[in-house]
């Protein structure tokens, strides 16, 4: 059990960043992190990137120097790893294929909405997470697909992200009306997915809205993952908000989940519940008992966003 450092290698933001991961488990590498002073935002679904300024530090706290090439073995070894085809730069292909079953001929739009769930400053609300939705809408649709119009909605609900509850979905409908109008959609599907992107804002779908129920139940699907799952979205969350500060975010994502806890149903599809409903719930009320305690604060409303 140890937690290992590689050399400050990888340039970016006018300096060199080394890797810092665990060989046991993500809650001993973020101990280990929290005691040096490392804020969370610095974390990456398996390492924390750490600037070369630190390295001397974090060695006299107890990392292990090591290779580069050592570091990647003994990450992978742990299980802790993530594969490649969950990081967002992979992932191109996969999600060029599932386009072209929902709308052949239209390259540039693709290619469009590719670059906008990979910009920058997305953490969680990315191409992974693109990705995971419309695998959720397979999961829910089973053994049938699920209509167009709730995948091009899922295509669409984030695409515009600035982290701004509801004026980003209101924005990612209007492209959606923009952008499906100029390839030739008719206008009762183009107004059925920009309907299901507002819906997001929310994930309150009316009751006998079948499509609503698939597309807010896949957004949210990613609340019952496994406990390393959770731990990687949580994280990511954090990111996307790095801009705000720790105590602020704390409180802001505990009012978050105490509202999400409060939906009833948190899922609107039977099949959701049944994949997801208990571990959602663990997960929930464990991030909560984890914030207890912390004050709550006037700035929490700009976290609505971090639900997806």
């Amino acid at each position: 059990m140890a937690v290992y450092l590689d050399p400050p290698l990888w340039p970016a933001h006018g300096t060199h960043f080394s890797h810092l991961i665990s060989d046991t488990s993500l809650e001993e590498l973020h101990a280990f992190a929290a005691a040096a002073g490392i804020p969370e935002r610095a974390f990456d679904g398996d390492h924390y990137d750490v600037a070369e300024a630190r390295y001397d530090a974090l060695v006299r706290a107890g990392a292990v120097p090591v290779e580069a090439r050592v570091l990647v073995r003994k990450l992978i070894a742990s299980g802790l790893r993530i594969p490649a085809r969950q990081r967002s730069g992979s992932l191109k292909l996969p999600l060029l294929t599932r386009w072209n079953e929902v709308l052949p001929g239209h390259d540039a739009l693709f290619l469009d909405l590719l670059d906008r769930w990979g910009e920058e400053h997305r953490r969680y609300h990315g191409r992974t997470h693109l990705l995971a939705v419309l695998e959720a809408l397979d999961l829910l649709a089973e053994p049938a697909r699920p209509p167009r119009a709730v995948v091009l909605s899922a295509w669409f609900h984030d695409a515009i992200y600035r982290g701004i509850a509801g004026q980003d979905e209101e924005e990612s409908a209007r492209l959606a009306e923009d952008r499906l109008r100029h390839a030739g959609l008719s206008a009762v599907e183009v107004d059925e997915v920009a309907r299901l992107v507002r819906l997001t804002a929310d994930h309150r779908p009316e009751p006998g809205d079948d499509a609503g129920a698939l597309l807010s139940d896949a957004d949210l699907s990613v609340l019952g993952g496994e406990p390393a799952a959770y731990a990687r979205y949580l994280a990511a969350v954090r990111q996307d908000f790095a801009h705000i500060g720790d105590e602020d975010f704390a409180a802001g994502r505990a009012a978050v989940v105490r509202g999400l806890l409060q939906l009833d149903p948190l899922f609107s599809t039977s099949r959701a519940r049944e994949l997801w409903l208990e571990a959602a719930h663990r997960n929930l009320r464990g991030e909560l008992a984890r914030a207890a305690g912390r004050p709550s604060h006037p700035r929490a409303e700009v976290l609505g966003q971090a639900v997806e």
